[in-house]
């Protein structure tokens, strides 16, 4: 490759040919305004960071679960085909709650509650009881039971204490 002639600046900051130096100013103010950019976003992101973390805090602290025991539940199983004995469920819940006012409102409607298990439970097989994935489920029934029965008040979760099948 060739190597083109050097051009001198002249005193009055033309080149020998009679133009101005290119970007030289154009540079330095285009590179300042991109630190400065950057500079106000990272301290801004820092800034937004900051103030959100402390309501995440006020919003972890805001109001404590409350878990609310159903009286334990003996039930009587559908029997399998072939099966002679009839077999028994023992089952002790507990409902996941999100405040202590859906609690207030909740214990009224316990007897409803246990009406709606009894009833669901009793056309249930030992075999649908079976290993993990016959527990969840049965606790995703439950759940859905739970919060037609006590609606407008909703239950967060089912929580099995005691699983029995006899």
């Amino acid at each position: 490759m060739a190597k083109k002639p050097t051009k001198t600046p002249s005193a009055d900051g033309e080149d020998a040919e009679g133009e101005a130096p290119k970007g030289g100013k154009k540079k330095i103010i285009i590179i300042g305004a991109a630190v400065l950019l950057l500079a106000g976003g990272g301290g801004g992101y820092f800034m937004m960071k900051k103030k959100g973390g402390d309501d995440h805090a006020a919003v972890e602290v805001k109001k404590p679960l409350v878990f609310l025991d159903v009286r334990e539940m003996t039930i009587n199983l559908a029997n399998d085909p072939g099966q002679e004995k009839p077999r028994v469920a023992k089952v002790k819940v507990s409902l996941e709650l999100k405040d202590a006012k859906v609690e207030n409102e909740v214990k009224p409607l316990m007897p409803r509650i246990e009406d709606t298990f009894q009833v669901y439970m009793r056309e249930l097989r030992a075999s649908d009881l079976a290993g993990s994935a016959g527990l969840y489920r049965l606790r995703e029934e439950l759940l859905r039971r739970v919060n037609v029965a006590i609606h407008p008040a909703r239950a967060e979760a089912v929580l099995f204490k005691d699983v029995i099948v006899q």
